[in-house]
């Protein structure tokens, strides 16, 4: 399902397998608790790079799941139980005392590119993988914490326009030309974990204090955070 590692400063976070990284409810409790389990055992200096395995990096909610409560109701249910317990696992990351990164080994869509997003960096493939917001196409309205993380981390309204309304698949080199990935100059699952690990490394060179990191960060998105429940606070020595 999903594995920490830590390698000196930093944590790698990997979401498992060979399939989607559909994120059921015992994904999604399975990475919450990991992500506090880095929180837990950070230290200056500490560093998370989020992967995954196989095609996919997360191809968004368990749509399959949510369909096989037998019923619309019961599907709707579904749906909103898991829009609900994804939004501690993106608030725990913007809370995170450490940069985070995350390497996008392939497709991400729908909450799978939320979870990119909610990382202070993301770098992409340029040979393979796509960036998809499916909701227009299949007819579901984007939750509204979703619509304040695009509209906090995506600058212009014409890159949110193509993501979110448009049922584009974009590819790495427009993704990086409409400012919603930063790099996308790899070519392979290693080269962008391998870039992603060296930019990891600089960082943990700097040792900052992680809970003025956090705060920081916070701070540039207060719309955002407030619907998460964070607040931006300093409570740190030198």
């Amino acid at each position: 399902m999903c594995t920490l590692e830590k390698r000196g400063d930093l944590f790698l976070l990997t979401l498992t397998g060979d399939d989607e990284h559909r994120f059921h409810p015992d994904t999604i409790a399975s990475v919450l608790s990991l992500l506090e389990q880095a929180k837990s055992q950070s230290t200056r200096g500490s560093v998370l790079i989020t992967t995954a395995q196989g095609k996919f990096f997360s191809n968004g909610f368990d749509l399959a799941w949510a369909q096989a409560a037998g019923s619309q109701t019961g599907a709707v249910n579904r749906m909103h139980q898991m829009v609900e317990s994804f939004k501690p696992v993106i608030a725990a990351l913007f809370e995170l005392p450490m940069p985070t990164i995350a390497a996008l080994n392939g497709h991400a869509a729908a909450s799978g590119l939320m979870f990119a997003l909610s990382h202070d960096y993301v770098f992409m493939r340029n040979d393979r993988g796509v960036l998809y917001m499916s909701e227009v196409d299949l007819g579901l309205p984007l939750p509204d914490y979703f619509a304040a993380m695009f509209a906090a981390k995506i600058g212009t309204s014409i890159a949110r326009r193509e993501l979110l309304l448009s049922g584009k698949k974009i590819k790495g080199e427009e993704a990086v030309a409409l400012g919603i990935v930063d790099s996308a100059a790899h070519d392979s699952v290693e080269g962008v974990v391998e870039a992603t690990v060296s930019l990891g490394e600089s960082l943990a060179a700097k040792k900052w204090n992680g809970e003025v990191y956090a705060s920081i960060r916070k701070s540039l998105y207060p719309g955002l955070c407030a619907m998460l429940s964070l607040t931006a606070k300093i409570a740190a020595s030198p």
